[in-house]
C-alpha cells in the first residue's frame, strides 16, 4: 500500500502570515481545493465537537470560520454540525447542543455557519447505510451528516478514555452515529463497580442518562438490562470506583467505531477531508464538563484526504513529545514513551487503525509534508 501524503503546520505565525491565514494554505495544500467539484446548493458538513459545558479543550470558533470561508470560497454551503449524546450532559438533546454550542462561541456571527444538530431533536433522526462489514452489516448514521452533499471532519486529537485517542477515526465512527448507532457500537461494554472502592456518594446515579445506577446499602449498583455501556460513569466517579470488564469487547468497540467511520464516507468518494488540530491535547474526551492540563505542548494542525493516515501520523507526533510537566500522563520523559497506553494501559489503540486499514478506509502508511 503507498503511502498516503499528511500535511503538517507548527503553530509558528509571523506577521507576513498568522496562523488563520496558515490554516487556509494547509487546507489548499492538502488537496482541499482540486479534490472537490461543489456548486453553491453544494450542502458541506463541517463535523466537529462544540464541547461539553465548563471543557474549554475544544477547538476555538475562530479557526471553524477559517475553514467555513474556505469551503465559501471553493463554492459550497457550510454548516456545523454534530450528533446529540448518549449520557446526560448539556448536549444529550438538540435544544441543550445549540445552547451549549453558542455558550462556547459557535453562533453565527463568529463562525459565518449555521449549527445543525444532525441527528434530530433526541438523536431518533438517521439513515440506514447498509456496508457488510466484520461486525456492522448496517450502521445507523446522523440523517443530516448522511444526506450532506460533502463532509470535512474537524477533530481535536486527544486521548478517550475508551479509544484510546479520539481524531478523525471517532469523530466519524462516533460522532456522525444516531443514537442508535452509538447504542450499537457501546453494547458489549459493560462497567462494573468496585464495592471496596465505592463510597455511595451518587455521583454517578445523577449523572446516568439511562437511570441505569442506583444506590444500595450504600453502594452503587448497575442494572445491566438498562446500562448501554457508554462508559461515561468511569470517569465521573470520585473515587475510581467504577471501571470497564477488560477483555475482548475493547477491541470489538474500536472496530465497530472504524466501520461506522467506513459508513459516514460512504457515497461520499472525493468529497472528503479531514483535519486534525493537535491543540489542548487532553487526556479524556471533550464531553467532560471539564478539562485536565494537556498531555504534551501544543504541535500544530494537520490535514489530509486520508483519515487512518492522518491519525496514525497525529497518535506519532504526539508520542514523539515530551510529556508536558504537571499533566496527569503517568510516564518519563523520554520522547518515545506511548503516551495514551500510559493513560489508558489495557487499551490498544492499534486496533482502530489496523482495522480501518483492513476494511479500506485508508492507509496507516503516510507522509509528511510540512508547510
Amino acid at each position: 500500500m503507498t503511502a498516503s501524503k499528511v500535511y503538517f503546520s507548527n503553530l509558528h505565525a509571523t506577521a507576513k502570515e498568522n496562523l488563520l491565514s496558515k490554516l487556509g494554505r494547509l487546507m489548499t495544500m492538502a488537496g482541499l481545493d482540486n479534490s472537490w467539484k461543489l456548486s453553491k446548493r453544494s450542502l458541506v458538513a463541517v463535523k466537529l465537537h462544540f464541547g461539553e459545558r465548563g471543557n474549554t479543550a475544544f477547538i476555538r470558533p475562530l479557526f471553524i470560520r477559517q475553514i467555513v470561508d474556505h469551503i465559501k470560497g471553493i463554492g459550497g454551503t457550510p454548516f456545523l454540525t454534530d450528533t446529540n449524546t448518549l449520557y446526560a450532559g448539556t448536549r444529550s438533546d438538540s435544544i441543550s447542543h445549540l445552547k451549549t454550542a453558542m455558550e462556547n462561541g459557535f453562533v453565527y456571527s463568529v463562525v459565518h455557519a449555521p449549527v445543525i444538530i444532525a441527528d434530530g431533536l433526541r438523536g431518533a433522526s438517521f439513515s440506514k447505510v447498509s456496508i457488510d462489514k466484520e461486525i456492522i452489516k448496517t450502521a445507523y448514521i446522523a440523517k443530516d451528516i448522511f444526506e450532506s452533499d460533502a463532509l470535512i471532519s474537524v477533530a481535536h486529537f486527544k486521548g478517550h478514555e475508551l479509544s484510546g485517542f479520539g481524531g478523525t477515526i471517532k469523530n466519524l465512527g462516533m460522532g456522525c452515529a444516531s443514537r442508535k448507532g452509538k447504542m450499537e457500537q457501546h453494547a458489549d461494554l459493560a462497567p462494573k463497580i468496585k464495592r471496596k472502592r465505592c463510597k455511595g456518594c451518587g455521583d454517578c446515579v445523577n449523572h446516568c442518562a439511562q437511570h441505569a445506577i442506583f444506590i444500595e446499602d450504600n453502594k452503587a449498583v448497575i442494572d445491566p438490562k438498562k446500562c448501554i455501556g457508554c462508559g461515561e460513569c468511569i470517569l465521573i466517579c470520585p473515587n475510581s470506583a467504577i471501571d470497564v470488564h477488560w477483555s475482548a469487547d475493547m477491541d470489538r468497540f474500536q472496530k465497530k467505531m472504524a466501520e461506522y467511520a467506513f459508513a459516514v464516507l460512504k457515497g461520499k468518494e472525493g468529497r472528503t477531508f479531514f483535519i486534525n488540530f493537535l491543540t489542548n491535547i487532553s487526556p479524556a474526551c471533550d464531553c467532560y464538563g471539564h478539562n485536565d492540563a494537556p498531555i504534551v505542548p501544543d504541535i500544530g494542525i494537520m490535514a489530509s484526504l486520508d483519515p487512518v493516515a492522518l491519525d496514525q501520523a497525529s497518535v506519532d507526533m504526539v508520542n514523539c513529545k515530551d510529556v508536558t510537566e504537571g499533566s496527569c500522563a503517568s510516564v518519563g520523559t523520554m520522547p518515545s514513551a506511548d503516551k495514551f497506553r500510559s493513560l489508558y494501559p489495557k487499551i490498544d489503540w492499534n486496533v482502530q487503525l489496523a482495522h480501518a486499514e483492513e476494511i479500506g478506509l485508508g492507509s496507516r502508511k503516510y507522509e509528511i509534508v510540512s508547510i
